[in-house]
């Protein structure tokens, strides 16, 4: 696929179009729980994977703030398309990264063509902590993978999957196409947020891996952990974004008040007011810290080409991650917050099922859940006290040895 032919429309202004006709249907789609396959589909056809790759590739060339604008919009549509782009999002960012060789000419063009990469890092199970099941072994001259994964975001929608995972002894992630025998995705998430996120299990049996596809972790970005992180820190900016405009709507258009009111009309009546000041500012606010991690992972972009694991860089890298761990300290506290507030100023219709307005903080819950806020505030705090560094491994399992207190 060659670069857009001059006066095209740009990846992001197909995109942002795009969003704007996403917001129809999410009622629906959240109350059935019905899969946006169509509306990820546009997305990716509006040019999805071209904003953040180099204009001389193709691409729009936005920087991470740039990139981050346009994916709240998105998220203030349906927060679900950011989310299920998750995986889809850092796998660009790190092959934007990668040498420019054959190998990298190879993806940038299924990106430009509109294939979309999910997520399959999480292992299935109890298991021990950092231990993967998921297995990569030759089979004759063929490469295979086995396992099963949860919390595969992404992947029912995706051409490809990013699978974590054990080849020959060295842990390694691998993109496995889920066009083929030997991959099956359920749809089997039943959070009461984010209900279409897609985020279920997927099963391997034996599915064929292109050798070049398999690579240590540790060849990634350095900031990929940050840049996961900040991919949640924007669909709660989108939440409290869409909060704020629902509410400003409802409130200038709702003629019913209550007796005891300061005004006929609920928008001339001061406490509602100031309950719609206080959504406004939450948004500005998530926007705000939002745009502020952006502006660290772009520097921790730039210092990686000029010099990966140099002082500067080292510095970038973990000025991204303590910014994406404040961040989302403060916003999984308010958002929550200011679609809680929503309700204050709407009363008991606002609670309608066919409304859905619940739906922004079923959300928001389900997005602050992720990565538990109580670990990155421990880290912040542990981090400024002692000089730790915070992990940026975040892994689920069971401990292998268990700490007892002594006196």
């Amino acid at each position: 696929m060659t670069p857009e032919n001059p006066g095209t429309a740009s990846a992001k202004e197909s995109v942002l179009a795009v969003a704007k006709s996403l917001a129809e249907g999410t009622i629906t789609r959240d109350l059935n729980r019905e899969l946006p396959r169509e509306q990820v589909r546009a997305v990716a056809d509006a040019g999805f994977s071209r904003l953040r790759i180099p204009k001389e590739c193709g691409g729009d060339g936005l920087t991470i703030p740039e990139w981050g604008d346009v994916l709240v919009e998105l998220a203030a549509a349906d927060s679900n398309i950011p989310q299920i782009f998750r995986g889809h999002i850092a796998f660009v960012e790190d092959m934007v990264h990668r040498p420019d060789d054959d190998y990298r000419k190879l993806w940038l063009g299924r990106l430009l063509d509109g294939e979309v990469v999910g997520n399959a890092w999480a292992e299935a199970g109890p298991t021990t902590m950092g231990q993967k099941n998921t297995l990569f072994t030759w089979k004759g001259d063929e490469l295979t993978v086995s396992g099963k994964k949860h919390y595969t975001t992404g992947s029912i929608f995706a051409d490809w999957a990013d699978v974590s995972g054990i080849h020959e002894g060295q842990s390694v992630a691998g993109f496995v196409s889920m066009h083929q025998k030997g991959v099956t995705v359920h749809d089997d998430w039943d959070g009461f947020g984010q209900r279409t996120t897609g985020t279920g299990t997927l099963l391997l049996d034996e599915a064929s891996v292109d050798p070049r596809d398999v690579a240590p972790f540790e060849k990634r970005i350095r900031y990929q952990a940050a840049l996961y992180q900040w991919i949640l820190l924007v669909v709660q900016a989108g939440i409290a974004v869409a909060v704020e405009r629902e509410v400003t709507e409802a409130v200038r258009n709702r003629k019913r008040n209550y007796s005891h009111s300061s005004a006929e009309l609920a928008k001339d009546d001061p406490n509602i007011q100031s309950l719609v000041g206080e959504i406004s500012s939450i948004a500005y606010t998530a926007r705000a810290l939002t745009r502020g991690v952006a502006e660290a992972l772009q520097w921790a972009s730039e210092t990686g080409v000029a010099g990966r694991d140099s002082e500067e860089d080292r510095e970038a890298n973990l000025v991204a991650e303590i910014r994406s761990e404040q961040a989302q300290v403060m916003l999984s506290e308010l958002v929550p917050r200011s679609a809680t507030l929503l309700f204050n100023a709407l009363g008991a219709s606002a609670t309608s099922t066919g409304s859905d307005l619940d739906r922004h903080w079923r959300n928001s819950r389900t997005v602050a859940s992720h990565n538990p806020v109580i670990f990155k505030q421990r880290a912040i705090g542990d981090w400024l006290l002692n000089g730790t560094l915070p992990p940026v491994d975040w892994q689920v399992g069971i401990p292998t040895t268990t700490k007892t207190a002594t006196a």
